[in-house]
């Protein structure tokens, strides 16, 4: 399979994809603040080999243009226009955390674009997220990025997380403008999304890891009770990060809400 990563110019700016496989209803993957693309390394292998999937980088991430000020709409209407740039008309749409949050506001933007939405460890509203919005811009002000990523990644993670995973994750997010992660904090921690949430009418699937300590079960199981006939899944064994942590069963859980869905 040819693996395509690059940058590609779109309405709204430059865009930092993976990309890998081909037919089939494309499935599109969204990353979480303290992340990149590369966090779905895992769900391109193994989705690229039936259909096309692709991971996109925010603005201000990976290779993506940084845009001062851009909200969590602003980050749906890059996608939208990466997906638009791909020849992508519509796909499934899985976010983590952040990505949730985007994918949320994607639907909300342009529903007829969403084959159906994959939540992952995200949430509609956030009980504490104002205090860890701003325990976040603090932290990124005051400590470097890999300290600080250092110091997030033991909560980020399961106690099963190998020390190979954890140093990746520490990888990725201490390459992360710290600009841009304050940008992206904003976007998924102070968002009340329930009445989008709540018109949601694609088929929907929740994925939560079990010992998810940031977004805990209890907000998936609120996304399900909003979300009419949505299917919500445990990944036992895994952290905030679950597709990371335990890609088995994560990507298991997509392919047969997928089949499911037709």
């Amino acid at each position: 399979m040819l693996r395509l990563m690059a940058i590609i110019s779109t309405a709204r700016g430059r865009i930092g994809f993976d990309e890998l496989g081909g037919g089939g209803v494309p499935i599109v993957f969204l990353h979480g603040v303290g992340s990149d693309k590369s966090v779905w390394a895992p769900q391109l292998d193994h989705f690229g080999k039936s259909r096309r999937a692709v991971a996109f980088d925010y603005p201000g991430y990976g290779e993506s243009e940084f845009v001062s000020g851009a909200t969590r709409d602003d980050f749906a209407a890059w996608i939208l226009a990466a997906m638009d740039a791909l020849d992508i008309a519509r796909a499934d749409i899985c976010g983590l955390s952040l990505g949730g949050v985007v994918a949320i506001a994607m639907h909300a933007a342009a529903p007829e674009r969403c084959a159906s939405l994959i939540i992952a460890d995200s949430f509609a509203v956030h009980p504490d997220g104002q205090a860890i919005h701003d325990r976040s811009v603090a932290a990124s002000r005051s400590m470097t990025m890999r300290a600080l990523a250092e110091a997030r990644a033991g909560v980020l993670l399961g106690g099963a997380a190998p020390d190979e995973l954890r140093a990746e994750v520490i990888d990725t997010m201490a390459a992360i403008d710290p600009a841009a992660y304050r940008i992206g904090a904003e976007a998924v921690w102070l968002a009340d999304q329930r009445a989008r949430v709540e018109a949601i009418e694609v088929p929907t699937l929740i994925l939560v890891g079990d010992e998810d300590g940031i977004t805990p079960p209890a907000l998936s199981e609120d996304l399900a009770r909003l979300i009419g006939g949505s299917r919500l899944v445990r990944i036992a064994g895994a952290g905030h990060l679950a597709n990371a942590e335990q890609p088995g069963a994560f990507n298991s859980a997509i392919e047969s809400f997928l089949a499911q869905r037709g």
